[in-house]
């Protein structure tokens, strides 16, 4: 007994329809579930850290390297364009050699034409203490000259997990080849 062509073909189609059916209803992409499944049903906690960030620019401990410009950025007077990966130290105190509290990790583009103004995405990874394995996502604009500027935090890691809030940096030191920037941060999370 030969099946036509039109029939094997009809066939198939309708196996691979009904697949992929089946298959649908067994795999989900997206479900509601209880705040509480995830420890959410506690109140939440409003924590701040202080800490001091060392960005490293030169020199034998470089912690910040440029990894891309544009081709005006060294003619521009706010150094436009450019783009810088770090891995800056968070200490206790300003000074280098206090304790390591963590690391800032992320990149910093000069993101504006008339001022120092940055764009920031940076993780605060923690090393020590009751925070330690945890981050903090900050996602924001640095206007570096301004006395104190204010980023959001948009999320967390670890004890910081849906965390929301916002960072203050000041400027406590600047020279050649290293910024010293203090940080207030205050966050909300469970």
């Amino acid at each position: 007994m030969a099946i036509s062509f039109s029939t094997f073909l009809s066939s198939t189609l309708l196996f691979f329809l009904f697949s992929s059916l089946t298959t649908a209803k067994t795999q989900r992409f997206a479900r509601v579930i209880s705040p509480s499944s995830l420890g959410l049903d506690q109140p939440q906690k409003l924590t701040h850290l202080h800490f001091f960030f060392h960005d490293v620019v030169g020199g034998r401990n470089q912690t910040a390297e440029r990894v891309a410009a544009s081709p005006a950025t060294n003619k521009s007077p706010t150094m436009f364009g450019a783009v810088v990966m770090m891995d800056d130290p968070l200490t206790l105190r300003p000074d280098a050699a206090s304790t390591l509290v963590g690391r800032a990790q992320g990149i910093y583009a000069s993101a504006s034409r008339t001022e120092l103004g940055l764009l920031m995405a940076m993780n605060f990874a923690f090393t020590q203490g009751k925070y330690n394995g945890s981050s903090l996502a900050v996602l924001g604009r640095n206007t570096v000259e301004s006395t104190v500027r204010e980023m959001p935090v948009v999320g967390g890691s670890g004890l910081f997990r849906f965390a929301r809030g916002y960072a203050q940096a000041k400027t406590h030191s600047f020279g050649m080849l290293e910024a010293i920037v203090e940080y207030n941060v205050y966050v909300f999370h469970y």
